[in-house]
């Protein structure tokens, strides 16, 4: 089954301090398993890496073999990129440590890290990294994507508080990379996937944050059109500690909503807000909330950002069936506002969703060509998640996300969050994603990567 010789799978466990987890073992189901519970791959082999020295052993014995290799970081994939079928999965999940230096106000995190073994550390001094809604999203994966969450308006992107990684390549070299030491490969890695190399640790510029105000306001879904025309306008004109994404949901069986609204289809804004919170300043920046129209329900208070980074931890578990597909906007067109209500009325499941995430705001400041990440002048990444526990339900949420998407789609910019390409990351889209910047991505990973050995991922061949 695995195309890869058993004596020699034998050598590569001896090499590792971490466990090498073959078909054989009691936990390769667990060892294989992703957040994505549609994805249901069988690699020959998962290396369980626990520092620098597996990771080279894996990939010398990876190209040795001619095995395919996969890489995986929280294994938050939506497509199951970490997964490869009778290949090898460089697992860096043992891999989870954070170092923060409160002196200079950086953190360092272990290439397995999630975002919640980050917020963690950096909370207790007052301190985070603007990075993803969900505690549980692998650090490596959404970095290297670029990176947004509910402090993008305020402190930009993921990326832009890069400013070093550690990276074995593909000839197993390692080499940390800095705006001053293979500045190329840092400019590569903010945005541009895991094209590059096996990021075993991050460093990131952090910035003040500790108690934010938190607040859900939604609406009916039949006035989504409504109330969305009123979001395009005020969002962007709002100061910039206010961060509000969008969202056609249904309501969850579970506090702060009340129980009569329970799976209720609505639309819906879920805010942060790193303000001042003294003298009910949260509730006069929210009172907008009443301007498209009165909501069905408003619930807003003060609450820790590692808090806030969990809240969605117990809706969404690992082990759902998950489809989905993404897009940039730099604005919701009027024709868009209908799509929008029709597949919010048309919600599959409980929790099948679209979400509208800004990025603008400090987002905005730095140049296209600065990083990968190419669409700077976006103003909201979009995404239209399929989601439910049964597998009976997976055609029923994959239809649904992708008639969604086709009716949304010419209302796009074109391109889409590289984290959000889900199946569609063919190589039209990938070099949608990254527009003008696909060149120079496609050079550096000529430097680093000429034979393409990283390529299970959403691949940008080197350049000839």
């Amino acid at each position: 089954m695995s195309g890869i010789d058993a004596t020699a799978l034998d050598n590569l466990r001896e090499a590792l301090r971490g466990p090498l987890v073959t078909p054989q073992d009691a936990e390769y189901d667990e060892a294989r398993s992703v957040y994505n519970a549609m994805i249901d791959r069988r690699p020959a082999a998962v290396a369980r890496c626990t520092g620098t020295a597996d990771v080279r052993s894996t990939i010398a014995f990876a190209r040795q073999t001619g095995a395919e290799l996969a890489v995986r970081g929280g294994g938050h994939s939506g497509p199951g990129l970490c997964l490869v079928d009778g290949g090898l999965t460089l697992d860096l999940s043992l891999m989870r440590w954070v170092r923060v230096d409160p002196v200079t106000r950086t953190a360092q995190a272990g290439g397995g890290s999630q975002l919640g073994d980050l917020d963690h550390e950096t909370h207790t001094f007052g301190l985070g990294v603007p990075a993803g809604i969900n505690s549980t999203t692998g650090v490596g994966g959404l970095t290297l994507g670029g990176g947004h969450g509910h402090l993008t308006r305020k402190y930009g992107l993921t990326i832009d508080s890069l400013v070093a990684a550690d990276v074995v390549l593909a000839d197993g070299s390692v080499v940390t990379t800095t705006e001053k030491e293979h500045p190329d490969l840092l400019w590569a890695l903010r945005g541009g996937g895991g094209n590059f190399g096996v990021v075993t640790s991050f460093t990131f510029r952090l910035h003040p944050v500790h108690t934010v105000g938190v607040a859900a306001t939604v609406w009916p879904v039949e006035q989504t059109q409504e109330v969305l025309r009123w979001y395009r306008e005020f969002l962007p004109s709002a100061p910039e500690d206010l961060n509000g994404f969008f969202a056609v949901m249904a309501v969850p069986p579970a506090p702060p909503f009340p129980e009569p609204l329970h799976g209720r289809k609505v639309c819906a804004v879920i805010w942060c807000y790193t303000g001042d919170l003294e003298g009910g300043r949260l509730d006069d920046v929210l009172s907008v909330v009443n301007d498209p129209a009165p909501p069905a329900f408003h619930f807003a208070t003060p609450m820790p950002y590692p808090m806030l980074q969990t809240m969605f931890d117990d809706l969404i578990p690992k082990g759902l069936q998950w489809y989905w597909r993404g897009d940039f906007f730099d604005t919701v067109t009027d024709g868009a506002l209908a799509v929008h209500e029709r597949f919010g009325r048309e919600l599959p499941t409980g929790l099948s969703t679209m979400h509208l995430y800004p990025v603008d705001g400090a987002a905005h400041d730095v140049a296209p060509g600065e990083t990968a990440w190419a669409y700077r002048d976006a103003t909201w990444s979009g995404v239209i998640a399929g989601i439910d526990p049964d597998p009976a339900n997976a055609d029923l949420i994959r239809r649904w996300c992708v008639d969604y998407w086709s009716a949304l789609h010419p209302h796009s910019m074109g391109g889409a969050y590289v984290n959000f390409l889900g199946e569609t990351g063919d190589a039209d889209s990938v070099r949608a994603t990254y527009r003008d910047n696909y060149a120079r991505l496609a050079a550096v990973k000529h430097t680093y990567d000429p034979d393409n050995f990283f390529h299970a991922n959403q691949n940008i061949p080197p350049a000839a």
